[in-house]
C-alpha cells in the first residue's frame, strides 16, 4: 500500500497528554490498516513551546525517530536532549514526556506497538 502525503489524515491535539500547546499528527496508516499489532504510526510536529505530557506505556512500546529539530525527553527522573537522527524507545511500564523548548518545530515519527 502506498499512501500519498496529500491523502493522509491530519489532526491537531491541544494539550496532548496534558502537555503545553498543540501537537499535529499526520497519520501514515491507521491501526486497522496495519496487520501487525500497532496503535499509532504517525508523524508528530511539535511547534516551539509545545509538548506531550508525561504518560506511561504499559503493555506496549513507543518508538520515536527524530526527523527534524531538537527537544527534550523527560522520563520522570531526567531530561535528555534529543535532535535529528536520534531514536527513543519507551515501554515496559516506563513513562516519558517530550518538550520542544527551541525556536524551530520538532518533527518525530511515532510508532506504538502493543505487546
Amino acid at each position: 500500500m502506498i499512501r500519498k502525503a496529500s491523502a493522509m489524515t491530519v489532526e491537531t491535539r491541544a494539550a496532548m497528554r496534558g502537555g503545553p500547546g498543540a501537537v499535529t499528527l499526520r497519520h501514515y496508516f491507521s491501526k486497522d490498516e496495519i496487520r501487525a499489532r500497532t496503535r499509532l504510526c504517525a508523524q508528530l510536529t511539535l511547534p516551539p513551546g509545545a509538548g506531550i505530557g508525561l504518560h506511561r506505556h504499559d503493555q506496549e512500546d513507543e518508538v520515536y525517530l527524530v526527523l527534524r529539530g531538537s527537544g527534550l525527553v523527560d522520563d520522570g527522573r531526567t531530561r535528555t536532549p534529543i535532535e535529528a537522527g536520534d531514536a527513543v524507545l519507551t515501554g515496559n511500564g516506563e513513562s516519558h514526556a517530550v518538550l520542544n523548548p527551541g525556536p524551530e518545530p520538532l518533527e518525530l515519527v511515532a510508532v506504538i506497538l502493543p505487546y
